[in-house]
């Protein structure tokens, strides 16, 4: 695929009359603050397509009265999918679209437009929309042919909306030396394919090239190396996925040397995108550069780094455009300083991005979620306001500064740091996460590109080993999904089964009802809903908890209108029982039985002074799998030398142990030449 993709342009007007008869046609009746009885006119437009999807633009005047909060609604009659809407809310069920306003749009007055726009994908057809409603109201559409002449090709924008979602093939070609020495098989074409057919319609290529490029003075490329990155492109581009390709590792194994041999790095660095700009100037728009990885540099003070930063990132526009050919307008996309989303590496960046006054520019940054919670670390288990604020910061910083004056921004990897290991973020919390950092990414017009290695993808069966994560995560792209304060309840096995309730955190969806596999529960009976308040009946737990063996017993699932099912687990448990021990340090464990129950954290502090022990001693909440970590079939809770390592000698340390269920349990550990001493008294 080495043409432009075929695109044009498809507009058609809309005169929609008062006929409310015609709202069956859609089957759906809209709840409205007021109608737009006066008709309404829709400008929908077909901005821009390609195989497999497209950018639409919609604009609705309303010749009613003024609406005080509006939905549109439209039914796509081949099958298409919105994936990802600006200035709208926009949500399907069926073939049936609705985009509602949102909190600065509310208003329409009479005679008022407002305008909204999407990224869509569609199968064999992309036809147009036959009916448009508006808070009700709904019209037929005039028969006239749609009209238009071929576009040109796409802005910035819209090439990096057309990209949401995108996906990363890391540990790959970025791996150190070649690539299967980090435990994956060679990149084949079956797994570029499934990469689209998952539905992700872009793919970051990460590409480490220090052990493939020769010495100076000329610091050649091997040719066999270049051949094997554009064969990975050549199938990304025939499957229809944007590809992104950079220069990765290379940015802590040479290029971070800047302070120390900046000339080097600058000639080094001008063979590599010279040979790689080269290979790739014919080809179309969908390949995209990205300059650097995570940029880093060593030595440096905080203004050198920006400062090197600054020329590496020119130096690096201006190789790629001084071959011409598509690297002449083709998309070039900077970093800031770590990849960081905090303001002053964005603010840099934006000066570069005014010194280069280049429209074909976007800027990426990385996002693996607030640390401490991302680590489970100093006390961050749950998904609370300050996770949410972490979210806000990074997105609103890059959206103000890029996305706000049309220049495009892509989260280049994307996901929770900590979530591909088991227990080290509860299921729960973790699933929050994902949905709002997708939600929010979508408000702020932001391309998101998974990375791979974190959530599981299963390369040898070209699946996600997680549906759970896999379902909310790709849920993000077009809508929101229904929560709640928790998803296990716990309930004692040795004390009597009461009512138990769960708080809904809808996220503006209706909740539809609850079930237990494929049986719908009956509300009133098996549970009761007061407002967000779900309350879950002791008949319904005592039946479904059984003999009331510890551990997880059933699974419930609470339906929204949209997005994923939230999972609801039964716990049955008592409170966990902990014994005295003696070992060496290396394999100390504490004797433990969960009876049921989970671990969430630990605490560590010395019991002469009340200072923090164990590593990370900023804290004295330790890290979930690193200094501590539950070994549930076992029955015991292993520290180890991950935890004494950085314990005085001699000192008696508190450990209080944190469970899911609220339960909270002291012991005591004393280490001495090598041995630990543990009791609960």
């Amino acid at each position: 695929m080495t043409g432009t993709a075929h695109r044009s342009r498809r507009r058609i007007s809309l005169v929609l009359a008062a006929v409310a008869a015609m709202t069956a046609g859609l089957g759906v009746i809209l709840p409205q603050v007021a109608s737009a009885a006066g008709g309404c006119e829709v400008d929908y437009q077909v901005k821009s397509e390609w195989p497999g999807g497209f950018v639409a633009d919609v604009a609705v005047t309303n010749h009613g009265e003024a609406l005080r909060g509006w939905k549109l609604q439209w039914a796509f009659p081949s099958g298409q999918t919105v994936k990802q809407a600006w200035n709208a809310d926009v949500t399907a069920s069926g073939g049936t679209v609705t985009a509602q306003h949102l909190s600065y749009n509310r208003d329409l007055a009479s005679g008022a437009s407002v305008s909204i726009g999407f990224t869509g994908s569609f199968g064999a057809r992309n036809d147009l929309p036959t009916a448009f409603t508006l808070n009700g109201t709904a019209c037929t559409v005039p028969s006239e042919e749609p009209t238009g002449t071929p576009s040109e090709d796409l802005t910035p924008m819209e090439i990096v909306a057309a990209m949401q979602p995108g996906f990363n093939l890391g540990n790959s070609l970025d791996a150190i030396p070649d690539e299967t020495s980090w435990g994956n098989y060679p990149i084949n074409q079956a797994l570029v394919q499934d990469v689209k057919d998952e539905g992700f319609n872009s793919l970051r290529l990460p590409v480490t090239w220090d052990e493939h490029q020769g010495d100076g003075p000329d610091y050649a490329i091997d040719p066999a190396y270049l051949d094997r990155v554009e064969e990975v492109v050549n199938w990304a581009l025939e499957a229809d996925l944007y590809v992104m390709l950079n220069t990765h590792h290379d940015s802590w194994i040479w290029q971070a040397d800047m302070k120390t041999n900046r000339e080097e790095i600058l000639a080094r660095n001008e063979a590599l995108w010279t040979a790689i700009a080269e290979r790739f100037k014919d080809y179309p728009e969908e390949l995209l550069f990205e300059s650097y990885n995570e940029p880093q540099f060593y030595d440096a003070t905080d203004a050198e780094k920006y400062q090197y930063l600054d020329e590496l990132n020119k130096q690096f526009h201006g190789i790629v455009r001084g071959t011409g050919g598509g690297n002449a307008d083709r998309v070039l996309v900077l970093p800031t300083l770590h990849t960081s989303g905090d303001q002053t590496p964005v603010d840099e960046l934006t000066q570069t991005f005014t010194d280069l006054n280049d429209p074909n520019v976007a800027a990426t940054i990385h996002f693996y979620g607030y640390w401490p919670f991302a680590m489970n670390l100093a006390g961050g288990t749950d998904f609370d306001q300050v996770v949410i604020d972490g979210i806000h910061d990074a997105f609103d910083n890059v959206y103000d500064a890029f996305v706000a004056n049309d220049i495009p921004v892509i989260i280049g990897e994307y996901s929770l740091l900590g979530g591909n290991v088991e227990g080290k973020v509860e299921r729960g919390e973790l699933l929050k996460f994902l949905e709002y950092a997708g939600y929010y990414a979508r408000e702020k017009h932001l391309t998101t590109m998974l990375w791979d290695c974190v959530p599981g993808y299963d390369r040898d069966n070209l699946r996600f080993r997680d549906p759970e994560y896999w379902g909310m995560y790709q849920a993000a792209w077009t809508t929101r999904s229904g929560t709640a304060s928790t998803d296990q309840v716990f309930i004692e096995r040795a004390g009597q089964v009461t009512d138990e309730t769960v708080t809904l955190n809808p996220n503006g969806l209706e909740f539809e009802g609850l079930r237990h596999g494929d049986t719908r529960l009956t509300e009133g009976v098996d549970y009761t809903r007061s407002g967000d308040e779900l309350t879950l009946k002791a008949s319904l737990l005592t039946e479904l908890l059984g003999d009331r063996d510890y551990g997880k017993r059933a699974d419930l699932h609470a339906d929204f209108s949209a997005g994923q099912p939230w999972r609801i687990s039964l716990v049955s448990y008592d409170t966990p029982q902990i014994a005295g021990a003696t070992g060496a340090a290396s394999t100390f464990a504490i004797p433990t039985e969960f009876k049921g129950d989970q671990m969430k954290t630990m605490q560590a502090v010395y019991t002469d002074d009340g200072s923090n022990a164990g590593p990370i001693d900023w804290t004295s909440y330790k890290e979930w799998g690193v200094a501590f970590k539950p070994d549930y079939a076992a029955n015991r809770l292993v520290l180890g030398d991950a935890f004494f390592k950085d314990v005085q000698d001699d000192r008696q340390v508190k450990l209080t142990l944190y469970f899911w269920s609220g339960a909270s349990m002291t012991y005591y550990v004393t280490e001495s030449g090598g041995t630990v001493t543990g009791s609960t008294g």
